[in-house]
């Protein structure tokens, strides 16, 4: 009998572990609410990474090495009530193969997320409705994640993670809180990030994810001159994608999320890679135009 109850729980266990798909870093700082009681947010970080990390969201089984890196850290700003406002933000990773290195896929800053959260409420997540602003929230980001994830190892692979995504942003069009119509000030917010995703006009920001890193990164190890070539023509796709429409929010993340390593690849890449490089990003990140000249500073090659 205690045989059969060992094994039942290690089934319950493997199970468990089995489910998750995320190891992600949740947290929440509610320092710039004054007088703010800290259990109540301690209690809903605790709820929120097991919301997280404990569910399953992907449609594969992912072995524990591909459980998909990333972070989601809440600021808290104002508090009225059971009624929470802050920013959000949101970082995504990828292993290179081979390496120990992680390539940064995303990171910005969600800059108006708002939800209801009273002490012992229960997250509750449905895929064909808005039952709770915070979890539809999260669910949105996971998706998201998995999305650009499965991107950057096959072709269109995300596809089905950004059709949740728009399922989200469809069953949020009547919630009052912000990020999710597609009237609000500029573009920079959750409908126009998966509207840049979603729409065959810019089919190519898949293309771009796919060279980049599953041809491009995962291939520097084994033949760096190779590996960054692929990387110069992902970022002439990117070009492309930035020239049909100005100010796309899909290409300012990219950007945002890669500039840093792109010098650094580049810093090693052939005169003439480094020239064209050099102005492609300039014409993508006009506002950062002089931090691309440190490639063309470097004289390896």
């Amino acid at each position: 009998m205690k045989r059969l109850l060992v094994l039942f729980f290690l089934v319950i266990i493997c199970t468990g572990l089995s489910a998750q798909d995320f190891q992600c870093q949740v947290s929440i700082n509610s320092s710039k609410i004054s007088g703010s009681n800290r259990e109540r947010y301690n209690a809903l970080q605790q709820e929120l990474y097991k919301f997280v990390n404990d569910r399953k969201w992907c449609q594969y089984t992912l072995k524990t090495n591909e459980r998909i890196e990333c972070g989601l850290m809440i600021n808290l700003t104002e508090v009225s009530g059971d009624v929470l406002k802050g920013t959000m933000t949101v970082q995504l990773h990828r292993p290179v193969y081979k390496t120990n290195y992680k390539t940064t896929v995303l990171n910005f800053q969600d800059k108006k997320i708002q939800f209801t959260y009273d002490e012992g409420q229960p997250l509750e997540y449905d895929p064909s409705l808005n039952l709770n602003q915070l979890t539809s929230l999260i669910a949105y980001y996971l998706n998201l994640f998995l999305g650009l994830d499965f991107d950057t190892f096959s072709m269109n692979g995300g596809s089905p993670y950004f059709n949740n995504c728009q399922n989200i942003v469809n069953l949020c069009q009547s919630a009052a809180e912000p990020g999710w119509q597609t009237f609000e000030s500029g573009q920079n917010n959750r409908y126009w990030l998966i509207e840049n995703l979603t729409n065959g006009s810019y089919s190519k920001i898949h293309d771009f994810l796919y060279q980049y890193h599953r041809l491009g990164l995962d291939a520097m190890v084994d033949n760096p001159d190779a590996g960054r070539a692929v990387i110069f023509e992902a970022l002439k796709t990117l070009q492309q994608v930035a020239r049909q429409k100005s100010n796309l929010v899909i290409v300012q993340y990219m950007v945002a999320a890669k500039s840093d390593e792109i010098i650094n690849i580049f810093k090693e890449g052939l005169a003439n890679e480094k020239t064209q490089v050099v102005n492609i990003m300039k014409q993508l990140d006009p506002a950062n135009s002089s931090k691309y000249e440190a490639i063309t500073a470097s004289t390896n090659k």
